[in-house]
């Protein structure tokens, strides 16, 4: 482990200095660390997810002081195994699965979340332990993740041929008519499922998965352009897609 710390590129810039266990470089490493949960905290934050700035910081500075005390421990006490660490980071998971949210909907929100914070925390545990460049290296692939990804990931979607809908019918009895319209478009309804909860009111509320089998709507019409068709039958109050 000590090889590798010390064949880290920035390190080596450096002349090895950055490898070493001082004042300076536990200033440096717990800084960096703060920065970086800080940069991932506010990303999350102005986007209005479940953790935020200071869950973040956090997390990347308890990593960060974890994996420096487990360099302690190796450099004087000869422990090779990083329990601190592992335990810490553990933690972090556990910390990101508490993140998971459950909507009306049956939506998991936040998983991007949890994992960015479980990221993070590896993150800071790798700073702690002066790996900068692969500290570095991930924090920039992990905004190109956060931030062109979904981009990609939306276009991906939005052109595939299954699909899941929320759908807020007027009434129960206009099931019927809604799914003649489906099949009349080229749709498939691979599941229906009605949400008990709308039971006593009414209306009717189902998640229902389709499948495109119309050629002229794979070559042209997206989801949501499906959707915003649908949205204009009368007896419709919503319409949306389950991500």
């Amino acid at each position: 482990m000590k090889d590798f710390i010390a064949m880290d590129p920035i390190n080596q810039l450096t002349n090895g200095w950055l490898s070493e266990f001082n004042i300076w470089t536990i200033i440096i490493r717990l800084v960096l660390a703060f920065l970086i949960g800080a940069l991932f905290g506010f990303e999350r934050s102005r986007k209005r997810h479940t953790a935020g700035f200071r869950t973040f910081t956090f997390v990347a500075l308890f990593s960060a002081t974890a994996a420096l005390v487990d360099v302690h421990f190796a450099a004087n006490y000869g422990e090779a195994f990083p329990a601190i660490t592992a335990a810490v980071v553990l933690g972090g998971a556990i910390i990101a699965g508490n993140t998971l949210l459950y909507s009306s909907k049956n939506q998991i929100k936040g998983l991007t979340t949890a994992v960015a914070l479980w990221l993070t925390g590896i993150i800071g545990a790798a700073f702690g332990t002066g790996l900068y460049t692969a500290g570095i290296i991930a924090v920039v692939l992990a905004f190109i993740t956060l931030n062109a990804m979904p981009k990609i990931e939306f276009y991906m979607k939005n052109r595939s041929n299954h699909f899941e809908i929320h759908l807020e019918l007027k009434s129960r009895n206009d099931l019927v008519n809604f799914t003649g319209v489906i099949r009349k478009l080229g749709l498939r309804i691979d599941d229906i499922e009605a949400n008990p909860a709308y039971n006593n009111t009414g209306l009717g509320v189902y998640s229902i998965s389709l499948t495109i089998n119309s050629k002229e709507l794979k070559k042209y019409k997206s989801h949501t352009e499906i959707i915003e068709a649908l949205s204009t039958l009368e007896y419709i109050n919503c319409i949306e897609e389950i991500n």
